[in-house]
């Protein structure tokens, strides 16, 4: 190395500005819905900067390289319309990508179809590739959006989807060796007993939600919308571009 070498400054990587709202994308998966419906939950870590302890269910952040990543099928309206509402830009296809690289990521479990990629899969997409899956989006309902209240270490734009886990999940419901070490103690919980577990109020909140349309595929009529912008707080319920009539119950 040369001296000139030896005085050049090093390149810094890019520092992610973690206290930014985020948009972020989390998954609720459910089985057994019309019978027993269980939803799957696991324990963030001790030391987790965000919400230590708590179950939640597997979700996180969208990634900057989740826009390029090819789906083999996309969230579908009413869900995709409610999506772009009340936000700036089309983020439906990388919440779409984020919410299956996080079920994967942090439960193993599968949201995909057979099939190889075009060309070599994102480091963060090898172990999915591996599988011999192409990642499917088509199968989340969008139920639930809420913004983390200021003054919060992370803060988040987070959307949530219902899956059917029975019918979409491509991989074994109960094996989540591939899982990281993001969430530990992950199972599947009766729906009606999720709320005596240490969650997150807005868990609690979704968990409601969730639990009076478990047994319903069909998207809802509305997605409410807790709006933590700023100051203010509100709630209002995002309806999309499609008439009511048209849509679930």
């Amino acid at each position: 190395m040369t001296s000139a070498d030896k005085s050049a400054p090093m390149a810094q990587p890019i520092a992610i500005d973690k206290s930014k709202v985020r948009n972020a994308a989390t998954v609720i998966a459910l089985r057994d819905r019309a019978t027993a419906p269980k939803v799957l939950m696991g324990q963030r870590g001790a030391s987790a900067v965000f919400m230590p302890n708590k179950f939640v269910f597997p979700g996180g952040a969208v990634d900057a390289e989740d826009a390029d990543i090819p789906l083999v099928g996309s969230i579908p309206d009413p869900c995709a319309s409610r999506l772009v509402e009340d936000c700036d830009g089309d983020v439906v296809h990388a919440l779409g990508v984020a919410a299956v690289r996080e079920l994967w990521e942090e439960t193993g479990l599968i949201l995909g179809q057979r099939g190889e990629w075009a060309g070599t899969p994102p480091a963060d997409w090898e172990t999915f590739a591996a599988t011999g899956h192409v990642p499917d989006a088509s199968a989340l309902r969008f139920v639930f959006r809420a913004i983390t209240p200021p003054g919060r270490p992370r803060r988040f734009d987070a959307r949530f989807f219902v899956v059917d886990a029975d019918q979409d999940v491509a991989s074994d419901l109960d094996d989540f060796d591939a899982a990281c070490d993001e969430l530990s103690a992950l199972q599947w919980i009766p729906l009606e007993e999720a709320r005596s577990f240490d969650l997150p109020f807005i868990t609690e909140v979704v968990l409601a939600e969730v639990q009076q349309r478990a047994a319903d595929p069909r998207p809802p009529l509305s997605v409410p919308f807790f709006a933590n912008d700023g100051e203010s707080r509100a709630f209002r319920r995002l309806r999309g571009l499609v008439n009511a009539e048209t849509r679930g119950g």
